[in-house]
């Protein structure tokens, strides 16, 4: 394609950028883009920016693709949603509905889970500090498995469970997983879980407690793993311990975030793990794999209103979010690629930013964008992980709303917080 004018260009670069969004994701005539046939423009007027817009109908999909990918190659499999990703009740409830199962990390995201209609049975606890009160809230509702991550979790659990709990041992495999170093969790300093070479006494002291019934072994390696040798990895490990009926693998497919990173299909990622389980683990094991953000990250995308332009050393445009909606970059320098629904025609480089008071409160540094005017709708894909999970009210803004967009019709599924929210735990004297 040969590009002869501005407006090609930003036409030509918006198509590549598309690849990133949802696959509902179309280019309008009028330099607008509709999400599930949801104009982007009229969802900024409708409910206000900063948002988190969800393709309900990518969400469903992917959930439909990861029990494809995994049952056609092991029928006895379970996905576990892990919620942390994004605890909202109205995407566990879709996830629920499409057949997924869902680890949860604390007693609160149980609690959400229950309050999005699912069962206990269909979850497994994570945390490696759990409470007293959060291990009687699950084992009294007859959850579906505690994963022990410690000794001191055995202790409790023998203390306070009045029936026998079904449990898994979290086993960190000591490998250094390829990602950033605050998402890898399967080396040997990793807080999570005990160590090969402990895990033998450690199964001897569980099997060892009758409250107890030890079901299988679990490992989770990190996340955003783009090499998948490095999942063989993980199943090979496991198979030095005593063997098991269930294996719990965890998740940690990557997510691509821009165009230059690689693409790691869910396919591949199932024909990976379950060849590993077949060459190491046997076929007859039952497999659990929890997908947190590979399930959710590109069915959303975060949508902005520029505030300011200011050009100088470097130009920075300004947003009426951030790091309040989004603490991925300056938490772990996660790399996005948005895109301007702007009016002119030409391209430049600048760096977008919050309206945070905070000089790491950088979305993108040095996008190249449309060039950008105060009113302008700046959005960022690839945000459905995670952003709602650590949004916070960094200056006491409002944490987003969260809107579903379904063939051509929009709703709230969670509401933008307000000034009385903010002031409701206050004790004013």
């Amino acid at each position: 394609m040969t590009i002869t004018s501005p407006a090609e260009l930003v036409r030509a670069r918006l198509d590549a950028d598309l690849e990133l969004f949802p696959a509902g994701t179309r280019r309008t005539a009028d330099g607008d883009i509709s999400i599930s046939g949801c104009s982007l423009r009229a969802l900024a007027d409708e409910y206000g920016t900063p948002a988190l817009i969800i393709d309900e109908a990518a969400l469903r999909a992917r959930a439909a693709e990861f029990l494809r990918a995994f049952r056609t190659r092991h029928a006895a499999t379970d996905i576990h949603f892990a919620s942390k990703a994004f605890p909202s009740a109205a995407v566990l409830g879709v996830l629920a509905e499409e057949g997924l199962n869902f680890d949860v990390a604390s007693g609160n995201e149980f609690s959400v889970a229950r309050a999005a209609g699912v069962d206990p049975s269909r979850m497994l606890l994570h945390g490696n500090a759990k409470t007293d009160e959060e291990i009687r809230l699950v084992t009294s509702s007859g959850i579906g498995h505690i994963v022990i991550d410690n000794l001191d979790d055995v202790e409790r659990i023998a203390r306070i469970a009045t029936t026998q709990v079904p449990v898994l041992l979290r086993v960190t495999p000591g490998i250094d997983a390829q990602t950033h170093e605050a998402t890898a969790t399967g080396h040997n300093g990793s807080k999570f879980g005990v160590s090969m070479e402990d895990a033998p006494a450690a199964i001897e002291r569980i099997q060892s407690e009758p409250s107890m019934r030890l079901d299988g072994l679990h490992a989770h390696i990190g996340s955003q793993i783009f090499e998948l040798k490095q999942f063989q990895q993980e199943v090979a490990a496991l198979s030095e311990l005593p063997r098991f009926p269930l294996y719990d693998l965890g998740g940690g497919l990557a997510s691509r975030y821009t165009s230059e990173d690689p693409s790691v299909s869910i396919d591949d990622y199932a024909q990976v793990l379950v060849s590993a389980v077949h060459e190491h683990l046997g076929h007859d094991v039952r497999l659990m794999v929890e997908p947190g953000r590979s399930m959710v990250a590109s069915t959303g995308v975060s949508l902005y209103r520029v505030v300011t332009v200011k050009r100088g050393h470097r130009t920075h445009v300004a947003v009426d979010g951030g790091m309040g909606d989004n603490l991925e970059a300056s938490l772990y320098g996660q790399r996005f690629q948005p895109w301007l629904l702007g009016t002119d025609p030409r391209v430049e480089t600048y760096d977008l930013v919050g309206h945070h008071c905070e000089s790491g409160d950088v979305l993108v540094r040095d996008a190249v964008m449309p060039t950008a005017s105060i009113g302008d709708l700046a959005v960022v894909p690839v945000t459905g992980a995670y952003t709602f999970t650590m949004s916070n009210n960094y200056n006491a803004a409002f944490r987003p709303p969260v809107v579903f967009c379904t063939d051509g019709t929009s709703r709230l599924a969670v509401r933008r917080e307000t000034m009385s929210d903010l002031l409701a735990r206050e004790v004013l004297l």
